[in-house]
């Protein structure tokens, strides 16, 4: 599931809406919407975001933090280490190779770590 998809499915049960209910508003099959939910569908456009904040009525803080979301939400990443030293390139795919063996603190230390690293370059 990504993070969007996570979040729109809180939103959703939330506010009483079926998955049926809220694709029939937007015009989606339930198939897609629900694909969308679990990540097996790539990122959705700017404008079915805005579509679906409007069936939500989310406004403001809530519609930018999903609109946030949605651009970090494609589940498939493809990491370009062209150029980069030989290390960088080893990590990327020890980091492909055991992402499902992640515990969510290795995901926070792993997160503390790169946020720390990007704090130190500006």
């Amino acid at each position: 599931m990504t993070p969007f998809g996570a979040r729109l499915r809180a939103l959703r049960a939330a506010r009483g809406l079926t998955l049926k209910a809220m694709a029939h508003q937007l015009g989606l099959s339930s198939a897609y919407l629900s694909a969308l939910e679990h990540g097996r569908r790539g990122r959705p456009t700017p404008g079915l975001v805005m579509e679906i904040c409007g069936v939500l009525g989310l406004i403001w803080d809530e519609a930018e933090d999903l609109k946030r979301l949605a651009t970090l939400s494609h589940p498939k990443v493809t990491l370009d280490t062209g150029g980069l030293p030989p290390a960088v390139t080893i990590l990327a795919h020890e980091i492909a190779q055991s992402l499902d063996h992640l515990s969510e603190q290795d995901i926070g230390q792993i997160r503390a770590l790169l946020r720390d690293a990007r704090a130190r370059t500006r």
